[in-house]
């Protein structure tokens, strides 16, 4: 394995490159190569635990992009336009419990512990859950859940943009209704998942209007 050898100046590029494209050129479309390279730094992603407590879902059929849009205000264009449509999915609670039978999987078949390291690390992930970040519900579980897949939508669109690759990160739905139309029409197990973002990828049409803005460093950082 090489260690990395891309230049500040490539990465901070990227950066400025990348906006919240609104509208892709139809014309222009990622290669399946392109795509699963996306994919797979979403598969590479860090996750607390490495628990890995996501499912990406890929929607390319028109059929389905035309039902999410009166669920998803902040899409249609993107649905329109987008190379490809991703739905981010978040585990619920009865995969991500300490005692879940997938959290039993992820150490047993995945990780292949040792028995005595996953009764160690059963042990550690039941304090975390239920004293360090007090996760006593199925609503902060799933908001837990969603914060590591939220790692990998920023690692899909950060490599997207180092190559050139467009994308929008999107939160404008309805989630109750999204979540009902996955389970009718997608066969989305809805009480093992839930949406938690939708990204369109793709190349832009235009350029954005405006430079981009940010606050300056010195007032989002402080040293101690």
């Amino acid at each position: 394995m090489k260690t990395p050898n891309i230049s500040k100046e490539e990465v901070l590029n990227a950066f400025n490159y990348r906006h919240a494209t609104k509208v892709f050129d139809t014309d222009k479309k990622l290669t399946e190569e392109d795509i699963n390279f996306i994919l797979k730094t979403a598969n590479l992603s860090p996750s607390s635990f490495g628990f890995e407590p996501w499912h990406f879902v890929v929607v390319q059929d028109k059929e389905l992009r035309e039902l999410l849009k009166p669920v998803a205000w902040g899409a249609p264009d993107k649905l329109d336009t987008a190379s490809h449509f991703i739905l981010g999915l978040s585990m619920k609670a009865p995969m991500t419990k300490w005692d879940a039978d997938y959290i039993m999987h992820m150490m047993k078949d995945i990780k292949q512990f040792p028995k005595d390291v996953i009764e160690m690390y059963s042990n550690f992930y039941k304090t975390f859950q239920e004293s360090d970040f007090n996760l006593d519900t199925d609503k902060k579980l799933f908001d837990w859940a969603s914060k590591q897949t939220y790692i990998a939508l920023g690692n899909m669109m950060t490599v997207a943009a180092l190559q050139g690759i467009d994308s929008c990160p999107i939160e404008g739905f309805h989630q109750e209704k999204a979540e009902t139309l996955l389970k009718e029409k997608f066969n989305i197990d809805t009480d093992k998942y839930g949406l938690s973002f939708m990204v369109a990828f793709g190349y832009r049409k235009e350029n954005p209007p405006h430079p981009k803005t940010r606050r300056v460093l010195e007032d989002i950082v402080t040293w101690k």
